[in-house]
């Protein structure tokens, strides 16, 4: 039977906004490629490299500032290249302590509407739109995960890493906690609640080391690699690959 129904206008201009919405979102496809081809080429050469994640709040001087520079200085002159978010507050702390040091000091930035500006430590500079496309680059390359103290998004980073280890998605690197009292909260509950509820396991705790002094932080990496080098394997290329 032929349908009779009336175009109305109400109808057909729902229609052209719907098209025009679906021609800007496929449009923005091409956005997100570009953020991960010049991620993937630009970031493919700093390996051996340590993410290191951390406030954005943290005022210059504070304990854990200046722990962030330590750290990443170490890092840095024992030739790995240190990678940050890019903005200030602790991150800033991780680029100037790097680019104090002999490694490339990067700068993975993302474009907030009201929060963050890139801090001038950087010597290669990435700024991203889109967090899922950022958080890629920070897992692909990195050799070991340092998070110090910071809030929902250092929390995002640290749960993405522990998320992709746990589920076999990513190689297994150290995931090192800086500042033990400030992560003793969250320890416990994972300990205390989350083991007994049996959503995750006793053994996902092993996935997650503490320390609280900078050198301790570069001899636990070392140590990590020592019998098998910093380079993946050919079954850890392919899950990164696959990320």
């Amino acid at each position: 039977m032929e349908d009779k129904t009336p175009v109305t206008r109400k109808s057909t201009e729902s229609f052209n906004t719907s098209s025009k919405i679906l021609s800007r979102e496929s449009w923005k496809i091409f956005q997100i490629m570009a953020e991960f081809v010049e991620g993937f080429e630009r970031l493919e050469q700093i390996h051996p490299s340590v993410s290191i994640f951390g406030s954005a709040r943290t005022p210059v001087g504070h304990p854990y500032y200046v722990m962030a520079e330590q750290i990443a200085r170490l890092l840095s002159d024992a030739g790995f290249s240190v990678v940050s978010g890019g903005g200030p507050g602790i991150m800033e702390a991780v680029n100037k302590g790097a680019q104090a040091g002999k490694g490339p000091s990067v700068g993975l930035n993302i474009q907030l509407p009201h929060e963050q500006s890139g801090n001038a430590y950087q010597d290669i500079s990435l700024s991203f739109r889109h967090f899922f496309a950022r958080k890629v680059m920070f897992v692909k390359y990195a050799s070991a995960y340092v998070v110090l103290p910071g809030g929902f998004g250092t929390l995002d980073e640290l749960m993405e890493i522990m998320t992709l280890i746990q589920t076999g998605k990513s190689r297994r690197i150290p995931v090192i906690l800086v500042h033990a009292p400030f992560w003793e909260g969250l320890l416990a509950w994972f300990r205390d609640t989350l083991v007994p509820e049996g959503t995750i396991s006793a053994a996902d705790l092993d996935l997650i080391t503490v320390l609280d002094d900078a050198q301790d932080v570069l001899q636990a990496i070392f140590q990590y690699y020592e019998h098998r080098g910093f380079e993946p394997s050919v079954e850890e290329e392919q899950t990164q690959l696959n990320l």
